[in-house]
């Protein structure tokens, strides 16, 4: 069977090119099954005759219906309209086949790509509270630029974003030249490269607890001990700190210092400067996480900004506020430190995108971005105000209330397991985060983190209300059958 010639639609009055306009009919046909599979294509003079279009147009078409496996060529017989899986079954591999998925199960379910799914337990910002119109101006300024886009970057990265952020570190009272700066494409590929350089397999990390579910993660792949490091409102629990620094001589202590995640809090100056001194004591590297910065109403104390870089490693990030598509972080140390760091880069990944780093660049610099934080930090703010009663009304308790930001770290409700939670809102799709991700504490399971921002929807509230509810259905004690005193008595 051949589709027919009647069958080519093209408005050669429309302003769309007539290529386009013959490619997103075929697309259609095909996705909607009105030409199935196994049909044959015009040949292409046919085509462009009974069309009055060029030989090269209608070329051009099947190349790109070839291209997204719409059409098969086959050599001496034509084209046909290829056999279409769903794109549900083309897009994951099953993830039960990797021994790794138990550390990456939350970021695959708040990484699926539904509308319908209500995601609180999701670690990033969804694209309406991200500068998009920014981002698309500053591609078409980049585009425009002489610069290539096509070839590797510099081994450090963009030397202007470099230096921009060197002078952005320095309003946080971090000194760091552009040179002790190198650019990564996260901050968890930051990470990796410094526990490749300074770490080996069975020496032990330090790391908070509660902590980033990642951070976790990334130590079990590099088969290192994990010392969990309880973690107070006001930073991490020193005389646990001097215990552990003691007997377990760990190599590293890996933190966010500042809006940490998932409990939201910061550490203290008079405590920031006790773990440091005892670091120093003990020979422990230092790898401090910033990526929150500019979610901050008030820069606070970073240990970077007591001591400098030569006690220890910054790492930072650009996605959270700008996007998580363009993905750009950076590793602020000292020289030596960063020259060691670039060739590991060099070595493990090359460069990083040249094209990505100065696409940040211009958002950051285009004047847009100092407004876009304002009006974020104001619309998070705003959120937290909305929520949180929402959250004690059914009797959840913050852990701490966090000065910005947008996670909380909750105490459910006296009985109720996260994990159970989490199940049955699952059936509703609904991604939370139990606690179980982010501490090895026997307690985990009593707590969760939530993202304010996917906390908006009236559905969640709803559907958290019948959990709940049936939760305690399920808790109400069995009350025995009690007799009238006379029965009793007869009896």
């Amino acid at each position: 069977m051949t589709i027919a010639f009647q069958h080519w639609l093209l408005d050669k009055s429309s302003n769309e090119a007539w290529s386009k306009q013959l490619l997103g009919y075929a697309r259609a046909a095909i996705a909607h099954g009105s030409w199935p599979a196994g049909t044959k294509l015009p040949s292409i003079r046919g085509l462009a005759l009974q069309l009055q279009v060029s030989k090269f147009t209608v070329a051009e078409l099947y190349e790109k219906l070839a291209a997204e496996s719409l059409v098969v060529s086959r050599p001496g017989s034509g084209v046909y309209v290829a056999k279409v899986q769903p794109v549900a079954m083309l897009s994951e591999a099953n993830a039960g086949q990797s021994a790794l998925a138990g550390d990456v199960a939350l970021m695959r379910q708040t990484l699926q790509r539904d509308n319908a799914v209500i995601k609180p337990g999701a670690g990033w910002l969804t694209p309406e509270w991200l500068p998009g119109a920014a981002i698309k101006q500053a591609m078409r300024e980049v585009a425009r630029q002489p610069q290539s886009l096509s070839d590797y970057g510099p081994a450090q990265g963009n030397v202007l974003l470099r230096r921009y952020l060197s002078e952005r570190l320095a309003q946080l009272n971090i000194q760091a030249e552009p040179q002790q700066l190198l650019l990564t494409s996260s901050a968890t590929h930051a990470l990796d490269l410094c526990l490749r350089l300074y770490l080996k397999p069975g020496d032990a990390v330090l790391v908070d607890d509660p902590g980033f579910y990642n951070f976790f993660a990334v130590l079990r792949l590099h088969h290192l001990t994990i010392l969990p490091l309880p973690r107070q409102q006001d930073g991490p629990d020193l005389p646990v700190l001097a215990a552990l620094l003691t007997e377990h001589q760990p190599k590293a202590y890996l933190t966010n210092s500042v809006l940490s995640n998932p409990v939201g809090t910061c550490v203290s100056p008079q405590k920031a400067f006790a773990v440091l001194e005892l670091l120093h004591q003990h020979q422990c590297l230092l790898l401090e996480d910033d990526i929150y910065a500019d979610f901050e109403q008030q820069p606070a104390i970073r240990y970077a900004s007591l001591t400098g870089l030569a006690r220890g490693i910054y790492l930072g990030s650009l996605s959270k506020t700008i996007s998580a598509d363009l993905r750009v972080g950076y590793i602020a140390a000292s020289p030596a430190q960063i020259a060691s760091l670039t060739d590991l880069k060099l070595i493990t990944g090359s460069s990083t995108s040249q094209s990505v780093e100065r696409v940040v660049y211009q958002v950051l610099t285009g004047g847009a971005y100092r407004r876009h934080l304002e009006q974020l930090r104001k619309r998070l703010q705003e959120a937290m105000q909305q929520v949180i009663p929402q959250l004690k009304k059914r009797g959840f308790m913050l852990w701490h209330q966090p000065d910005a930001g947008y996670l909380l770290w909750l105490k459910l409700p006296s009985g109720v397991s996260a994990n159970a939670l989490t199940a049955m809102l699952e059936r509703q799709h609904i991604i939370l985060a139990p606690g179980g991700h982010f501490s090895l504490q026997p307690d985990a399971d009593s707590f969760m983190r939530v993202n304010v921002t996917q906390c908006l929807n009236p559905k969640l509230w709803a559907a958290l209300d019948t959990a709940l509810s049936m939760i305690a259905v399920t808790q109400q004690p069995t009350q025995k059958l009690q007799l009238p005193r006379s029965q009793v008595g007869d009896r």
